[in-house]
């Protein structure tokens, strides 16, 4: 078992929906284990965030879950991520605080040159800006 920290469309009831997933591919359902923030700044790729990590950046709102090990393939792969190329999303480890309790997880943020001309979603939070855009 290991924790990560999704933000964008990993969330619940998103297109990604982590639990989602895991049913897809048989694997035992992720935990919640809490909210989350991360400081960072987000921007809006359209039909997904991306987060850029900066500690002078807004809280950026995700969700922590204990996934099975097996998860991480299915994460990597809806994040196209794959070993030996350097894409959009690049697997990184970061702790968060879960109702004061220090948590390591794995998440996704992208390549700070990826963002380039992108809107920045500044408050942080992808579920209520892609709501209020009518996505």
């Amino acid at each position: 078992m290991q924790n990560v920290f999704v933000y964008g469309t990993l969330r619940a009831g998103e297109i990604n929906d982590i639990g989602a997933a895991a049913a897809r591919n048989d694997i035992a359902s992720p935990t919640l284990v809490g909210s989350a923030t991360l400081r960072g700044r987000l921007f809006d790729f359209g039909a997904y965030p991306g987060l850029v990590p900066d500690a002078a950046g807004v809280h950026v709102r995700g969700d922590v879950y204990a996934i099975d090990d097996e998860l991480v393939a299915v994460l990597d792969e809806i994040e196209q991520v794959y070993p030996g190329i350097e894409g959009l999303f690049m697997p990184r480890e970061v702790t968060v605080d879960v109702e004061g309790t220090p948590v390591t997880c794995r998440y996704y943020p992208v390549q700070r040159d990826a963002v380039k001309g992108l809107p920045e979603i500044r408050s942080g939070d992808w579920v209520e800006h892609r709501r209020s855009n009518g996505r």
